[in-house]
């Protein structure tokens, strides 16, 4: 574990970055909306790349980042309407993605500089208390994540979160995978498998409808090894109203068990990663807002499509979605959740 000063907030707060190491692997991670800034990795012929969209300061991160690889929450994704309601008592949050509510709100966890609590050379851990009424959200909620090198290889996620009072969370991390390398072009050609028979279609607005939808048959079918371009550019209403894929994915198998979600090949590097989590779902984004005013370390801009997301997470809109999981958390209860991303060589 090495750590050093990343920067300084607009408040004057310091900023730390942290590196894990495990054999070939490096994992670096700033306190900054807990994100990952870098994952380096080998490919087939030995080539190491860092695989995730990252930006070079503090003041990207606080002004212009698109959630680059940070912690969403208190609730990830959308919430419609900006309101939800819990025991017959109505909450209203700030809007940030009209008509909605999107990762927390302006001011979520991805804006929000974390602390420190423990610091091992493959583990880190970072915690926060977001305070009663923060947001708009209910109860004074305490969350910790834990970012483990359990081999070479494989990155673990560990939530945790308690509050004092009955509110809402949905927690995923955000980082945008490019197997190729950062920086180098679109992830087209990133072959995908995702473990999921149904899929959550949206609104106009990105909400979801509440519907449960087959994918069969849809450009949604992941079920097998899939070029992430080959459907894509389809006319197909799902995919328009997003400009591309940025969908929830209803995960197959008991929830709160760790199993596959998603698999990610880049053919030509070699470059596999594969995704387990205990949630019920994950969101496939493509990056699809990314306009070419945003530059990596590598010193290339970042276009639509650059980038693909695979956030592990609760269903978006489930406070106001009876037919979805619950997303509620009540005093003395614990949310727990975890997701593995392992990187190898196919």
């Amino acid at each position: 574990m090495t750590s050093e000063l990343f920067g300084r907030t607009a408040a004057g707060e310091p900023v730390t970055r942290h590196a894990l190491t495990r054999g070939t692997m490096r994992v670096e991670i700033i306190t900054y909306g807990a994100a990952i800034t870098a994952v380096e990795v080998p490919a087939r012929d030995g080539t190491r790349a860092n695989v995730v969209l990252a930006l070079g300061s503090v003041e990207a991160y606080e002004t212009l980042s698109p959630h680059f690889g940070a912690v969403a929450g208190r609730y990830a994704n959308r919430i419609a309407g900006g309101t939800f309601t819990i025991d017959g008592h109505r909450y209203t949050l700030p809007i940030n993605a009209a008509p909605n509510t999107l990762h927390g709100g302006p001011n979520g966890f991805g804006k929000r500089n974390w602390r420190v609590v423990a610091e091992e050379p493959t583990r880190l851990a970072l915690a926060r208390r977001s305070p009663d009424g923060e947001e708009g959200f209910p109860g004074n909620l305490d969350v910790e994540v834990i970012y483990s090198l359990l081999d070479e290889g494989l990155l673990r996620l560990d939530y945790r979160a308690w509050s004092d009072r009955p509110t809402i969370l949905n927690l995923t991390n955000h980082s945008y995978f490019n197997l190729a390398g950062e920086g180098a072009g679109d992830v087209f050609d990133h072959e995908v498998e995702i473990a999921a028979d149904a899929f959550t279609p949206t609104n106009g607005t990105q909400v979801p409808t509440g519907e449960i939808r087959p994918v069969e048959g849809t450009p949604f079918d992941f079920r097998t090894p899939t070029p992430l371009g080959a459907r894509i550019r389809t006319g197909d209403p799902q995919i328009v109203i997003a400009k591309g894929y940025d969908h929830n994915f209803v995960l197959r198998g008991p929830v709160d068990t760790l199993r596959p979600a998603a698999r990610c090949t880049h053919p030509a590097s070699g470059r596999r990663l594969d995704i387990a989590t205990t949630q019920p779902g994950l969101q496939l984004y493509t990056g699809n807002n990314l306009d070419g005013t945003l530059v990596g370390p590598s010193g290339q801009t970042y276009r639509s499509g650059d980038g693909v997301c695979f956030e592990t997470q609760g269903f978006p809109d489930a406070p106001n979605q009876p037919g979805f999981p619950s997303a509620i958390l009540r005093p003395g209860q614990r949310f727990v959740s975890s997701t593995t991303y392992r990187f190898s060589v196919a």
